[in-house]
């Protein structure tokens, strides 16, 4: 959530602040950003590992999802030891509220912005940039939230395990994509990889 909190702060300076972006964007701010990512992963991660050890299990230990989820956990708690997990949990869900408020008041100033452009090509080119980034913040946010907030079944389904890749696998995924098909270089690099490519393949 805070890699699509400063990747919506990103796409608010390119479109609010486009002749100042290089200013406001520059190396100290995503480096910045960076580490505020990465550290709020660490804690995270860290909170919740701490919190995990402190939960006895019993029975079979047999979790029905392809990683360790918070809910598949709680299920096999024997005790009701659980409550440091929950309070873990309501803790990053404020967190994650914060951010979800950011991203929010980001995309209203940017539609804001938008809307007021004279030209339509403008307005394409500015909605081109942020609404790849909108459609992962709502699959990642949408399908998460259903996924924690519906009751753990006994028998996941295919559609559970479907829900879990899609908030845990495929926004990490389409992030580097959506920045790097808009990179001029990188452009211009898979051009280059393709025309070579399509070269030898004729030889």
């Amino acid at each position: 959530m805070a890699m699509l909190t400063v990747m919506s702060y990103d796409r608010y300076v390119a479109i609010c602040f486009p002749l100042r972006y290089e200013i406001i964007m520059d190396v100290s701010t995503c480096v910045y950003g960076v580490l505020t990512v990465w550290i709020s992963g660490v804690i995270s991660g860290v909170m919740h590992t701490a919190a995990t050890f402190s939960i006895h299990f019993c029975g079979d230990n047999v979790i029905h999802q392809f990683f360790c989820d918070v809910p598949q956990l709680l299920k096999l708690s024997c005790s009701n030891d659980y409550i440091n997990e929950f309070g873990v949990t309501g803790f990053l869900f404020l967190v994650a509220s914060l951010c979800f408020i950011s991203i929010g008041l980001s995309y209203s100033q940017i539609f804001s912005t938008v809307l007021r452009m004279p030209s339509a090509e403008g307005r394409g080119n500015a909605f081109s940039t942020c609404l790849p980034h909108l459609f992962v913040v709502i699959l990642f946010i949408s399908t998460g939230v259903f996924e924690f907030l519906k009751p753990p079944s006994d028998s996941p389904t295919v559609l559970d395990f479907l829900l879990t890749v899609l908030y845990t696998v495929v926004p990490p995924t389409l992030n580097p994509m959506i920045y790097s098909l808009r990179n001029k270089v990188m452009k211009a690099a898979l051009r280059k990889v393709f025309k070579e490519r399509k070269a030898y393949l004729l030889c």
